[in-house]
């Protein structure tokens, strides 16, 4: 069927619909069509094309964005249970209108909303997420003592999963992980940590489309900026494929990539914050990794994650020394402050890349009609 001109028939099996529905199409119009001296109907295969685009469906992107909605003196201890699940990223909210907002602009993986001390916005904002047919991808999270739980107002809630505080991390996460990921992986006889939604997270990384991609002003402005101000020789924006770590910017090392097993870069994916080793050397298990015991000899490592606009850790942003060092209260503020502005800049380019699409399919609508 790889032809420019297709039959009924053909056209049929590559819709994957009956001969008798394709008919009923080139009868309606929806695919123009022609016949030849014989009687028999024709259509072009880009027809057939264009009509598959158009009927579509949009793919369901994937996020490790979680929300929470809680009062300001139950932040610390969201934060803290947050803190231990590498797979995702957290925005917390007092206000459950802010939340709402954001939640419209990017859907997250999961909404949490915690219920022991809340207002009866907060449980109305949960019911009105709960009934919106627009956020039915999200997992629903009712954070709620026995008391709460007893009072039966989350009875008619149908998508929410109720849950005490003490258990919800478990609930939330089997809402995160993979179906099947392994806690660690060995790539070149060399052990790393991966978190339990690693598949995800490679799917969002090929989604971002860097990875090979030339040196762009964007990244190296700030991976410049981590070397000098922080003075060390080296800095990275390291982004890490299943089995390779890629330097989409680099100061002060030639190699353009190495090996996944030998990036340090693996443990600050799986943070919040600045993963730092002040003498890799002495340091299991970064003193066997061969960027230690040997060539180059690295000796100080800092790094802090990038994230796509959905949440998910594609790499980091690092400052590497020669000599062991640490970094002051200060100097870790800075290296974070870098690594958000090198998120904001993935997060620039999906904008940019969905307004695209945008603009390209009411295009084509225009030259339609």
């Amino acid at each position: 069927m790889d032809k420019d001109v297709l039959t009924t028939s053909e056209a049929a099996k590559l819709l994957g619909i009956s001969v008798r529905t394709a008919q009923l199409l080139i009868e309606g119009g929806t695919l123009t069509s022609w016949k030849t001296p014989g009687g028999h109907r024709r259509v072009y295969r880009t027809e057939v094309e264009a009509l598959i685009a158009r009927t579509k469906p949009a793919p369901v992107l994937e996020s490790a964005l979680v929300i929470v909605v809680c009062s300001p003196d139950r932040q610390a201890a969201y934060e803290a249970m947050l803190a231990a699940m590498p797979e995702c990223t957290v925005a917390i909210h007092h206000d459950a209108n802010t939340a709402a907002f954001v939640i419209g602009s990017r859907l997250p993986a999961a909404v949490i909303v915690d219920l022991d001390d809340a207002p009866a916005n907060r449980l109305a904002f949960l019911k009105h997420i709960d009934m919106n047919p627009a956020f039915g991808s999200i997992a629903l999270f009712a954070s709620a003592n026995s008391d709460v739980i007893a009072s039966g107002d989350l009875a008619a809630l149908r998508r929410v999963t109720v849950t005490s505080p003490d258990r919800l991390a478990t609930a939330l996460h089997g809402v995160l992980q993979d179906k099947v990921a392994p806690r660690d992986i060995m790539v070149d006889g060399a052990s790393f940590p991966l978190a339990s939604n690693e598949g995800r997270r490679l799917a969002a990384l090929k989604r971002s489309g860097l990875v090979d991609t030339a040196p762009e002003d964007a990244f190296d402005r700030l991976t410049w900026l981590a070397s000098r101000s922080l003075k060390t020789p080296v800095a990275l924006l390291t982004l890490l494929t299943n089995d390779r770590q890629w330097f989409k910017s680099r100061i002060g090392l030639d190699m353009i990539e190495t090996p996944r097993s030998w990036s340090f870069c693996n443990h600050t994916i799986l943070q919040k914050g600045v993963f730092a080793v002040s003498d890799l050397a002495h340091k299991a298990p970064f003193d066997t990794n061969p960027a230690v015991a040997g060539a180059p000899h690295f000796r100080f490592y800092a790094g802090a994650p990038v994230t796509d606009p959905d949440g998910f850790a594609v790499g980091a942003l690092c400052v590497i020394d020669y000599e062991p060092r640490k970094l002051d209260a200060e100097q870790e503020k800075t290296l974070l402050a870098l690594a958000a502005l090198a998120s904001d800049e993935l997060r620039l380019r999906a904008t940019d890349r969905q307004l695209r699409w945008a603009l390209d399919s009411l295009e084509r609508q225009h030259e339609r009609t």
